[in-house]
């Protein structure tokens, strides 16, 4: 198999999920790596991918790779690339830089001197250069370093691809769309059966399971990077997006369901929900969660519990999370509930046994994702619950 032309990034433990979305696209997957996926593609895939991936964070397209053994090295292969090639000079750059290994003394000087190869390209070829704009470029170019190579990519994405287009606020503990896209599909819940959220802060579990349920591409309403370059096809770029509208089902009201005891941030939910075309499609209530109620016999809850400052400090969480146990036990009945914890003793305290547990990466932070399958049983006596370190 030839080297991959593209890269693809994701959360960690999302890449199986990343891969089967790249082949629907059409993309021939190369190897998993952790947080992100290898692969190849041609124009079409690369558009297909950007529009239609729940789980990638960002589509990068290789144009540059060599070896180096001093920085002057890497100065050199950038100016030997030909940016002009790519994209016009009146478009806006914009470089970042990863590393692995990397023998480098600063990352911000490298950035600034693959930056500045570009713009000496683009002065010896067309006598003008690129203007820099670090926080919304036409063309982010990225690099990254590993013990003695570098590898340049266009992104071709812009905006990370979980800025899906519509929502316009987030809460204070909210899930990127893509790990909340991978969380549903990791639970195995399907589309057109009941799913709550009964702490949904912003809505973002509930915004990505109408999209799921319609089929809606989850970039049907922004743009991408790749559109600012030389070998952009309009012609194409539309009819693959005819494609997907093509697949789209039709508005209804939806079996997804959402809480938050926060009106405040229950108002963000419904903002975000009109914004996306689905004020009308998901029910929202203002409550509290230990006085919700299932809203149907069977069904798959999904949730992002506090586990951090947001409900207060250790020994409020300790004495909350038994409390959230027992109400799964009592109102839940013969459904499924999912709950993601960056903490690794607080689910203990549901007192619940997990029959799935998938680690997973909420951005830094080391999470678990846990299946718990509700049957009706003993309640536990009432007893002081203690946060064991």
């Amino acid at each position: 198999m030839p080297p991959a032309s593209h890269f693809a990034t994701c959360p960690r433990g999302l890449e199986a999920l990343l891969e089967t979305e790249l082949a629907a696209a059409g993309a021939q997957v190369v190897r998993q790596v952790p947080a992100g996926v290898l692969f190849m593609a041609d124009a079409a895939a690369e558009m297909r991918v950007n529009l239609t991936s729940r789980i990638a964070t960002r589509i990068l397209r290789k144009v540059g790779f060599t070896r180096y053994r001093k920085e002057e090295h890497i100065y050199r292969a950038a100016l030997d690339l030909p940016w002009p090639d790519w994209f016009d000079v009146k478009k806006t750059i914009a470089v970042k830089v990863g590393a692995q290994n990397a023998p480098l003394k600063s990352l911000n000087f490298i950035t600034l001197k693959i930056k500045d190869a570009i713009c000496d390209r683009f002065r010896e070829e067309t006598h003008e250069r690129p203007s820099v704009d670090p926080s919304a470029p036409d063309v982010p170019v990225y690099a990254f370093f590993t013990t003695d190579a570098v590898t340049f990519y266009l992104d071709t994405s812009g905006e990370p691809l979980f800025k899906r287009g519509f929502k316009r606020e987030a809460s204070a503990a909210s899930l990127k769309e893509n790990l909340a896209a991978g969380l549903l599909l990791l639970s195995g819940w399907e589309p057109g059966t009941p799913l709550l959220d009964p702490m949904c802060g912003a809505g973002t579990i509930l915004l990505e399971a109408a999209d799921m349920a319609l089929n809606r591409a989850p970039g049907r309403g922004r743009h991408f990077a790749f559109e600012h370059y030389r070998d952009f096809d309009a012609a194409l770029w539309k009819r693959i997006k005819a494609e997907a509208q093509a697949q789209e089902k039709p508005l209804t009201r939806l079996p997804i369901f959402g809480a938050d005891q926060d009106r405040w941030v229950l108002d963000k939910a419904r903002n975000n929900l009109a914004a996306a075309g689905y004020a009308d499609a998901i029910e929202l209530n203002v409550s509290d969660v230990l006085d919700l109620k299932a809203p149907t016999p069977v069904g798959t809850l999904v949730t992002n519990p506090p586990y951090g400052e947001r409900l207060g400090e250790a020994e409020d969480l300790a004495e909350w999370y038994p409390l959230l146990g027992d109400w799964l036990k009592q109102n839940f009945s013969g459904w499924e509930a999912w709950v993601i914890s960056g903490d690794p003793l607080l689910p203990k305290l549901l007192g619940l046994k997990a029959s799935r547990r998938i680690p997973l990466f909420n951005g830094p932070i080391e999470t678990r994702f846990l299946q718990y399958k509700i049957v009706a049983g003993t309640m536990r006596p009432d007893k002081p619950a203690k946060l064991v370190s």
